[in-house]
Formats: C-alpha cells, structure tokens, sequence
C-alpha cells in the first residue's frame, strides 16, 4: 500500500497547477460524472485534473485554456504543433479543429498556461506529452 500511495504523490507532483473557474469547474465536473459509463477513462482523467484544479477568479485565468478557448500546443512526441479550439462534446467538429473536452488531448489540456508541459497516458497505453505555446 505505501508503495502505491508513494506512486500517486510522485504522480501528482509530476503534473503542472492548473486553474479553473468555479462555473466552469462545476460543469465539467457533472459531464465526467455523467460520462463516467460511456468513456470511462476520459471521464475520470478528467474528474482527476478537475480535483487538482485551483480554483480562480475570471480575472485570473488571462492566457488559461479554458472551454471555448483557442490553444496552439505541441505534441512533444513528434514536435508538431497543432491549433485547436477545446469545446463541449456536442460542439466537437474534427474538420473545424474543434476537439472535445471528452479526449485525452481535451482533458489534458483544461486549466493549463502558456509554457506548461503534461504528460498523460492514451487509450492505446502510451504517454504522451504537451505543450501549449498559445492560448486565445
């Protein structure tokens, strides 16, 4: 049991703080939990960033991703960049670039500043790791 809980704090303290917007944070908490039968994995990826979360004032989270955002990020696996907008999953459009907050790459990305790196695991089992580089 020590060794697991040892594997969580080195886990956790891995990953970079991120904020939210109380609003924000309460509705993204109510779709992972209502998703949680439907995808599973995102669904608690999600709840667990959403946990870690600071919660901020508006005036706060100037260069934050956020829902609604515009984020440039790089994919640090093949250093390609990739310009996205993160939105709700009835808004997802691949063609328009408008990616899920229900994908890995959406959840990993929530609350996230410029300059911050994660690391998160795919549904295929690797890690993978980001960056973002812009936020509008």
């Amino acid at each position: 049991m020590q060794k697991f809980e040892a594997e969580i704090r080195r886990e956790q303290s891995a990953l970079p703080p991120i904020k939210i917007a109380d609003e924000e944070s309460r509705r993204l908490n109510s779709l992972a939990n209502s998703t949680m039968d439907l995808f599973p994995r995102v669904a608690q990826f999600l709840a667990r960033e959403l946990e870690r979360a600071t919660i901020a004032q508006e005036s706060d989270l100037s260069g934050v991703v956020r829902m609604g955002s515009r984020v440039i990020y790089r994919d640090d696996g093949t250093g390609s960049s990739r310009e996205i907008v993160l939105v709700y999953p009835h808004e997802a459009n691949i063609e328009l670039n408008q990616i899920s907050i229900l994908t890995p790459v959406g959840a990993a990305l929530i609350g996230l500043s410029v300059g911050q790196r994660i690391e998160f695991e795919t549904p295929d089992k690797r890690t993978r790791g980001l960056t973002v580089l812009a936020v509008s």
